[in-house]
């Protein structure tokens, strides 16, 4: 078979209402996304040359394909190691229920990027709904002594339930968030039991060698996945909090500056030396401004007066508003601050 000059990849990451934290972690990790579920792609990708997200790209591909509630939020180009211009586009998909129609759509959108490109296209999908038994990797048809089909790799989150203290002990951030998502499954109905998971989970990760901007990021991804109620998530931060100050480490305050935290409340606030909020707000613009370059690109000087000059509240706005916000616009979109 002859060799081809160009490849596409599609991923399809099915997941039960955590669509902005799994986006995110596959965006700031990706090779570590690829690495973990699908290794043996892993190895054939370039990882020395730089991987881009291509959004838009893959919308206007699938944009009118009907076939089910859909997320196309993702299009990645990597290079492979076996050619110069040999790129894999990566479509990810974010969903967390079984569909019948899921298969089918695999396939339509394996051949519409096909006749957009005229490449081969491979395909992936992550499984993270919690039937055990619903494993669709292939769809096909015949008619007529003509048959069309696909098959393509899946990974499948249930088959991880068995190993959870495993993958807190891996170096990958997706073993982390492959943990979170399953304890978060596993404690949907009871808040005390969430909370002794999201206590461990944070603790863990913050006794590994990671650097601080990564440790940030999956917290985030489980601040987000693992909702408490009210009380609950009071005290977590509160004990979070002293474990800081006696590990002599400072997350906190950077992970509120990039909108997973709730914000500084006025508890933690007490007995803090004065000048203290004027400080954390200056930071929390500075840092809203990396996150919003590094998402979309150099901001213009309209944008960086207006958080130079932004109240708290605002703030925070945006900050929540900018972690899943498609384009610089709808993070300020319902700004009322004119």
């Amino acid at each position: 078979m002859a060799e081809q000059d160009e490849h596409i990849v599609i991923i399809e990451t099915f997941i039960d209402h955590y669509d902005s934290p799994w986006k995110e972690a596959v965006e700031h990790y990706f090779p570590e996304f690829i690495a973990f579920y699908f290794p043996e792609a892993y190895a054939q990708i370039d990882w020395s040359k730089e991987h881009v997200f291509l959004d838009q790209e893959l919308r206007a591909v699938v944009q009118d394909a009907e076939l089910g509630k859909r997320f196309v939020d993702k299009l990645v180009r990597v290079s492979q190691l076996n050619g110069d211009e040999k790129w894999i586009y990566i479509h990810i998909e974010v969903q967390g229920t079984r569909q019948a129609e899921f298969a089918k759509r695999m396939f339509v959108y394996n051949y519409r990027i096909y006749d957009r490109y005229d490449k081969p296209v491979a395909s992936f999908a992550v499984l993270a709904d919690d039937q055990v038994n619903w494993r669709p990797d292939n769809f096909s048809y015949s008619v007529l002594g003509s048959e069309t089909s696909i098959h393509f790799p899946i990974a499948k989150l249930t088959d991880y339930y068995d190993m959870v203290n495993e993958l807190l002990t891996m170096d990958n951030s997706f073993a982390v968030v492959t943990a979170t998502h399953i304890m978060t499954q596993q404690t949907r109905k009871n808040a005390v039991a969430r909370y002794k998971a999201k206590q461990l989970l944070v603790r863990l990760l913050y006794q590994r060698q990671w650097d601080k901007q990564r440790i940030i990021d999956l917290f985030s991804v489980i601040d987000w996945m693992m909702r408490l109620p009210e009380e609950l998530d009071q005290q977590l931060w509160q004990e979070i909090e002293i474990f800081e100050e006696n590990e002599k480490m400072q997350y906190v305050t950077s992970i509120e500056r990039i909108g997973i935290a709730k914000g500084l409340q006025e508890g933690r606030q007490e007995g803090r030396q004065e000048g203290r909020q004027e400080g954390l707000l200056e930071g929390e613009a500075e840092m809203l401004g990396l996150m919003l370059k590094h998402r979309f690109g150099e901001l213009s000087d309209t944008v960086v007066n207006k958080l130079r000059h932004a109240k708290e509240d605002q703030l925070k706005h945006w900050l929540i508003s900018a972690i899943s916000a498609p384009n610089l616009d709808t993070v300020f979109n319902d700004d009322t601050s004119h």
